[in-house]
């Protein structure tokens, strides 16, 4: 049940930093935050302080922070209120949320550049038949420590380079095989397989596989800063990438998308690899986070975003039954969503979930 309070944990983490840029941005521009609440449902703690009730309640799929006058309903034209700021400044409070879950993103990564992540070596682990490795006479337990003069230290390394390699090309190896060193000449073959995105790539292939060996590597402070921020840039692409390969039907929807089950499974894993992998976890859920928020979708941060630009072409609110419809629309399409999602979740992940709270 380690992993069940690990996964609350995240999920606590990722919702308090998302609500606390909202939070920010509010009292710095003055307007009232009348509640700040963890979860939905029944409170289970709640305490006051100035004009702000803090309170934790017993569903934790969520938060929210409530502004005063944040609808037409509650609007009373005070100026500490949510509705009496100009468009810029509320898209400010709307925006943070999802800034500083990326934000977090990045100190995550920026820390793992910086603490140290196992990666694995450039051992030769298994050879695949039909491919240059196995018949050039490479053996298992070989290690690879350049090709073609490029030095290589980890398997990462390799992948860069051999999946560049374009149809069928030969390369010069420099191995160790004990203390010995020795160059080798193999060719590489081309292979088609599906990308992450559901796009049909051509890599170069050896035909060789890891071995379990496995070293830490850390990288000094500024290092791992630019590291970081490219590990964020990179993520961002892939993630655009993946959610308009979903909205052309190129990526399965089905074994594209995890909602909670989901996460509790994955976490259930990943608790046992360590403090490094829990982070790297948080990272990717918290940048994820930030980028599904920003969805022109009514109810998320994007949808509201979309409805500030219309109400500053038109110069004025959207009328009380507008917001209501809206509104309506919004909670129908983020249940419907939550719904299928748990589906997809039981039909994926199902049986392992019940083993996993069977233990």
């Amino acid at each position: 049940m380690i992993a069940f309070f690990i996964f609350l944990l995240i999920l606590g983490v990722l919702i308090v930093v998302h609500e606390l840029g909202h939070f920010i941005i509010a009292k710095k521009l003055g307007v009232r935050v009348e509640k700040f609440s963890l979860g939905f449902g029944p409170q289970i703690f709640k305490r006051k302080r100035r004009d702000t009730e803090y309170s934790i309640s017993v569903v934790p799929l969520g938060g929210y922070v409530e502004l005063a006058g944040d609808t037409l309903e509650e609007y009373t034209g005070k100026k500490d209120e949510y509705l009496a700021q100009s468009p810029g400044r509320r898209f400010q409070i709307i925006f943070f949320g999802p800034l500083l879950n990326y934000l977090l993103a990045f100190l995550c990564f920026w820390f793992i550049f910086f603490a140290g992540y196992p990666t694995l070596t450039s051992q030769v682990g298994g050879l695949v038949d039909g491919f240059g490795a196995k018949d050039s006479g490479i053996e298992v337990g070989d290690r690879i420590i350049a090709i073609n003069g490029r030095q290589i230290r980890y398997w990462e390394d390799i992948q860069k380079v051999i999946h560049a390699k374009g149809a069928t090309s030969p390369v010069k190896l420099t191995i160790l095989r004990g203390s010995d060193k020795k160059d080798i000449s193999t060719e590489v073959k081309e292979k088609q397989y599906d990308d992450i995105i559901g796009k049909k790539q051509k890599v170069g292939i050896l035909g060789i596989t890891p071995s379990d060996e496995i070293v830490k590597v850390r990288h000094g402070f500024i290092d791992s800063f630019f590291l970081g921020i490219r590990k964020t840039q990179d993520l961002t692409v892939v993630t655009y990438k993946a959610l308009w390969g979903m909205i052309t039907g190129r990526l399965s929807l089905r074994e594209s998308v995890t909602g909670p089950l989901g996460m509790l499974y994955i976490t259930s894993k990943v608790a046992r690899l360590g403090v490094i992998a829990v982070l790297h976890l948080i990272a990717i859920l918290s940048l994820n986070l930030a980028i599904f928020n920003l969805l022109p979708l009514p109810v998320l941060d994007g949808g509201h975003i979309f409805l500030l630009g219309i109400e500053k072409i038109r110069g004025r609110y959207f009328t009380l039954k507008t917001e209501r419809a809206i509104t309506n629309v919004g909670f129908a399409i983020i249940i419907s969503l939550a719904v299928l999602v748990t589906l997809n979740d039981l039909f994926r992940f199902g049986d392992k979930i019940l083993r996993f709270f069977s233990k």
